[in-house]
């Protein structure tokens, strides 16, 4: 029985257990982009946070998206991203999408050994104490931190 508050209720003997549903906002994020993408989808929107906000200037900035825009509410906001394809074989500009560390099992990384992602094809999304970043810039700046996902 899944109530509103997204607790699900199990009668054990005279007793009800709950127990919270958690999920991962920044998994729900990158598969959202992933499926949009695959499905061939021109603009995707997604709920907003500061790290997805994050996240979106970074694929924009290294040509991995067309276009961003975050729409204000009373409550956090949506981000609408225009997907970016080839345009001959329409094919697209994300390859691939990989969550690194997760809430069960946290990735982190120091500067000296910051991943490179198909030997410096793709980037790594790094959320470190100077925000967040790619391994790049984190190797720029000798900062390391955790690593949030790949992107090719």
């Amino acid at each position: 029985m899944l109530g509103k508050s997204q607790e699900l209720k199990r009668l054990v003997g005279n007793h009800i257990i709950r127990k919270k549903m958690n999920t991962d906002p920044i998994a729900d994020y990158l598969t959202r982009i992933r499926n949009a993408s695959s499905a061939g989808k021109k603009v995707v929107e997604i709920p907003g946070s500061n790290v997805k906000r994050a996240m979106t200037k970074i694929l924009f900035e290294k040509g991995y998206i067309t276009n961003f825009a975050f729409q204000e509410d009373d409550k956090q906001g949506t981000i609408k991203i225009a997907l970016k394809y080839n345009p001959s074989t329409k094919t697209p500009a994300i390859t691939s999408l990989q969550r690194i560390s997760k809430p069960g099992l946290r990735k982190y990384t120091n500067s000296t050994e910051l991943p490179r992602v198909i030997n410096g094809l793709g980037i790594a999304i790094i959320s470190t104490s100077k925000g967040i970043i790619t391994d790049k810039e984190a190797r720029n700046l000798k900062v390391g931190g955790e690593v949030l996902c790949y992107v090719y």
